[in-house]
């Protein structure tokens, strides 16, 4: 607060008021210390009053997911909490809706709060933003997602092989026409998926493009894309579902259509239920619990001391069988 008041030509107590938001100051003075502020990166501690500045830790994490409605990001947030309790440590997490301007609001408001570490589901194209942070000696982590602009641990799952051996698993049957229906396009993830997607497709010798459709971001989304699909005269005879959101969309428009028996799908992650609805939901599943549980143990070592450059640990994924997938092709 010192070095913003001397770069704004104000005393201490006007930047105390001007951070604090207290009424009748002036405008243009408001305005000279937000720039001082926003030059010089300083960000309020708003647990100042009662720590002293040291390199004590208040045993604080702040954990940023995709979706908390997602069961995906439950199974993650329940990992996370498991480590960190038996550290003494809480944890406060967020959804960013996977909605770009909420990471860097969430983000803020979690360092304002001086968490001792970060793990952080991205959304952003680029986490550069977080690199002073990283430098001041904040521990971050990314999972699901690989950051871009910073190097840091990260925990991810074979996206793009997992793909792969989804796509595979439907042409192996005979399938030709296998749709892709994948999560927002800018995601990392949506794009190894689309990426394994395609590699294996080309392997096979099928084109591909005329059957992908993207920025399908919710059940809504993934219903009305396959309801419109289903009604073209080349309609697919395989359906490869992204995002388990996604999948639950499809599921039901293939019920809704009668189609639950005659189109084969495969969904990447595993839904609730998937082994109870008939015919069973094929499903190349993620282990999210141990994402959430590895992310949460490399930032306990890098608190702990550990040191040496940013390890990116990549959680298998596992190919479940159990009728939906194994549809074969209807005749034309």
């Amino acid at each position: 607060m010192r070095d913003v008041a001397a770069l704004a030509g104000v005393g201490l107590k006007t930047v105390s008021r001007v951070i604090n938001e207290e009424p009748n100051v002036r405008p243009e003075t408001m305005r000279k210390v937000l720039d001082a502020a926003e030059r010089l990166d300083y960000r309020p501690d708003i647990n100042a009053g009662n720590l002293k500045r040291s390199a004590r830790r208040v045993h604080t994490l702040g954990l940023v997911v995709g979706n908390v409605a997602n069961p995906f990001s439950g199974a993650m947030s329940r990992a996370v909490e498991d480590v960190a309790g038996r550290r003494g440590t809480a944890v406060f997490t967020s959804s960013l809706d996977d909605d770009p301007q909420r990471e860097t609001q969430i983000v803020g408001e979690m360092l304002r709060r001086r968490v001792d570490a970060l793990i952080l589901t991205t959304v952003r194209r680029d986490q550069s933003y977080l690199v002073r942070e990283q430098e001041r000696g904040t521990v971050l982590a990314f999972v699901d997602r690989l950051p871009s602009g910073i190097l840091a641990d990260t925990v991810v799952s074979e996206n793009a092989s997992g793909a792969a051996l989804a796509t595979r698993h439907l042409a192996t049957g005979g399938h030709r026409r296998i749709a892709y229906l994948g999560d927002m396009h800018t995601l990392w993830t949506a794009q190894e998926r689309l990426r394994g997607y395609r590699e294996a497709m080309s392997t096979a010798g099928i084109a591909a493009d005329a059957r992908v459709l993207e920025d399908l971001s919710d059940e809504a989304a993934a219903y009305q894309a396959v309801q419109r699909m289903m009604t073209d005269d080349d309609a697919p005879t395989a359906l490869f579902t992204s995002q388990n959101l996604v999948t639950i969309g499809a599921l039901k428009a293939l019920r809704d259509l009668g189609l639950q028996r005659a189109v084969a799908l495969v969904g990447f992650d595993d839904i609730p239920l998937a082994d109870i609805i008939e015919p069973g939901i094929t499903v190349v599943a993620q282990d999210p619990y141990a994402m959430g549980r590895i992310a949460a143990e490399r930032v306990f070592a890098r608190l702990d001391g550990e040191a040496g450059d940013a390890r990116t640990e990549i959680v298998p994924v596992t190919l479940v069988t159990r009728g939906s997938g194994e549809i074969p092709p209807r005749a034309s």
